[in-house]
């Protein structure tokens, strides 16, 4: 048995279960994340499935990373049977998660307000683009929040705002939607009653960019954009050294600048006045930078690493995500886990990145393919075979659940592997 999918270690949120109403990102990810816990999450999909399944470019690995450790039931919610079907499985539930407008979820009766006047012990998790307010009947995305709330503006150069390289807030708003839901977990332990809570794209991308709110606070000047950002250290840059490899390279402290002049012949330069202490480092960067360029222009990246890996200083290599595959560290830590996507091919994917009492929190589920789990849950709710059978020929229940494909191509071929 692969030991990331061993079920028999027991979990924190092992008898927990999660009933999802959730789409793209942000939603997903709070599922993952109690999922990947040991809760028993279920993800209540249409009939045409989460349309996240679907995505190209960017957004294909949107699925397979934020609903693994799910099970899927796919049926049609504007059906007066299906939402019956969907109040019996809630009526199981410890958690329901939701990303859709509250409009929507009022309609079909899911929203808090209905819901918990039938189960007050239920913990709602509503994942939207902001609290209520004035912002809270825009539609937001994490694009939109991080444009108006301040992070775009600090990665970009002056003048050219620029989008974080991830889903940063969708993934930390569900993040802190999970973190809600844990605290409301605790809580109801101690008042029998569940509650709401709210989590959205736009407070959590100021949350993103207090610091720089702070430092204003501070110092009552306004924080210039990273890339050009008065660095707090005299050397934190990216170096191109020889055959255009880059390299980041970073010296903290007095007693790093020490060992970096050692370690590199520098004599002249932990002699000079003018550089012996970190705030006068950073007053000469103008001048010191490109000396340090010019004198490591030829250098190897590989020894360079090697120097500043042998002598404790911080460093790093220019990696592009798919290399991380390769990674050794992840790879003899084991933080990628063997996994299966829904078309049938193999993979590794990331986990979340924390141990519990020494252990990385694994796979017991693969991505599911859609209503992969639609009888089985049915069936656990007191359906007969013959109800589901005729749920799914009245349309209200997935025809057919989507199998998995074969492990040869139409064409003959065998189904190529991922970068894994």
């Amino acid at each position: 048995m692969n030991p990331s999918k061993n079920p028999a270690r027991s979990l924190p949120l092992a008898g927990i279960r999660v009933v999802e109403f959730t789409h793209m990102v942000m939603g997903p990810t709070c599922g993952m994340v109690l999922g990947d816990l040991g809760a028993e999450v279920i993800k209540v999909e249409p009939l045409g499935g989460d349309s996240t399944r679907k995505l190209l470019g960017s957004g294909a690995g949107f699925y397979p990373l934020f609903n693994r450790n799910k099970k899927s039931l796919a049926l049609d919610l504007q059906s007066e049977q299906g939402r019956a079907v969907v109040g019996k499985l809630i009526a199981t539930a410890d958690i329901v998660s939701e990303n859709f407008k509250s409009s929507t979820m009022q309609k079909l009766g899911l929203d808090y307000a209905t819901l918990s006047q039938l189960h007050p012990r239920l913990i709602y998790v509503s994942h939207k683009g902001f609290l209520p307010g004035p912002y809270d009947h825009r539609t937001a995305l994490d694009e939109v929040v991080q444009m108006m709330g301040g992070l775009a503006y600090m990665t970009g150069r002056p003048g050219d705002p620029l989008r974080a390289g991830s889903s940063v807030n969708d993934i930390m708003g569900g993040m802190f939607g999970a973190i809600g839901a844990m605290a409301a977990l605790m809580q109801r332990q101690q008042t029998g009653l569940g509650q709401e809570v709210e989590s959205a794209l736009y407070e959590n991308n100021v949350f993103l960019v207090a610091q720089h709110m702070m430092q204003f606070a501070i110092t009552g000047k306004a924080a210039d954009p990273m890339p050009q950002k008065i660095s707090p250290w005299g050397i934190y840059d990216v170096f191109s050294v020889k055959d255009k490899e880059q390299i980041f390279l970073a010296v903290v402290s007095d007693t790093q600048w020490a060992i970096f002049c050692q370690a590199f012949g520098f004599a002249d330069l932990q002699a000079d006045p003018r550089l012996s202490s970190n705030n006068l480092r950073v007053l000469a960067r103008h001048w010191l930078i490109p000396l340090l360029r010019e004198r490591l222009a030829d250098t190897p990246a590989s020894e360079l690493a090697a120097l500043f890996e042998a002598n404790g200083l911080p460093f790093a290599p220019i990696t592009d995500p798919q290399h991380l595959f390769e990674d050794p560290h992840l790879n003899a830590t084991g933080g990628l886990a063997p996994m299966t996507l829904p078309d049938g091919r193999e993979t590794r994917v990331p986990l979340l990145p924390l141990k519990l009492d020494g252990e990385r929190l694994g796979l017991r589920l693969d991505p599911p393919r859609l209503d992969e789990h639609g009888t089985e849950l049915l069936l656990s709710l007191g359906y007969s075979v013959k109800e589901v059978t005729d749920m799914r020929r009245e349309g209200i229940l997935l025809a057919e659940p989507e199998a998995p494909l074969p492990e040869k191509s139409p064409g003959g071929e065998s189904v190529s592997e991922s970068p894994a």
